[in-house]
């Protein structure tokens, strides 16, 4: 058999910075939602399949012979934190906010058996993507030895519609 090697230049970062790089993972919901005060119909019950993607940006595992060299964090990792403190949490939930009396009022009438998230924000989807990273980015960290962080939250309410919440943001 011919093997031949792959012709391969090593990048070095510029003198005075770290080189990263930036990873994304998502998973998708079934969430619904209502915007109270909203002057079109977002004011009414309704849902998205949302999408929630958040980034990770870091730099690469270099210890040989580990699963994670050349990766920033394995991607099941990501996804496992998603799914465990995102997904399993919302989907298939009504996510409102506790001083929305009447939509509480409503869900209350489907019963104790109703998945419904009440928070302390109206649900828009920036504030479901400062929710979403706050439940997200303490959970990744540099487990591996490298440096690393969670650098965005993105949420797609639509495929044409998306809020981002940055690291380091103070509203």
């Amino acid at each position: 058999m011919l093997m031949r090697q792959w012709p391969f230049r090593h990048f070095v970062a510029s003198e005075g910075h770290d080189a990263e790089m930036a990873v994304r993972r998502w998973v998708e919901t079934d969430t619904g939602h209502r915007i109270p005060n909203h002057k079109m119909k977002c004011c009414n019950l309704h849902g998205h399949r949302y999408r929630w993607e958040i980034e990770v940006r870091g730099e690469t595992v270099t210890q040989s012979g580990v699963s994670e060299e050349g990766m920033v964090i394995d991607f099941s990792d990501i996804s496992r934190i998603l799914k465990e403190h995102v997904h399993d949490v919302i989907d298939h939930a009504f996510v409102v906010w506790e001083g929305d009396e009447m939509a509480l009022r409503a869900l209350d009438e489907m019963g104790p058996d109703h998945h419904t998230v009440i928070v302390p924000f109206i649900p828009t989807a920036e504030n479901l993507a400062r929710w979403a990273f706050e439940q997200v980015a303490p959970h990744i960290n540099s487990v591996y030895g490298n440096k690393m962080w969670v650098s965005a939250m993105h949420v797609w309410e639509t495929p044409k519609s998306c809020a981002t919440y940055y690291a380091g943001l103070s509203v």
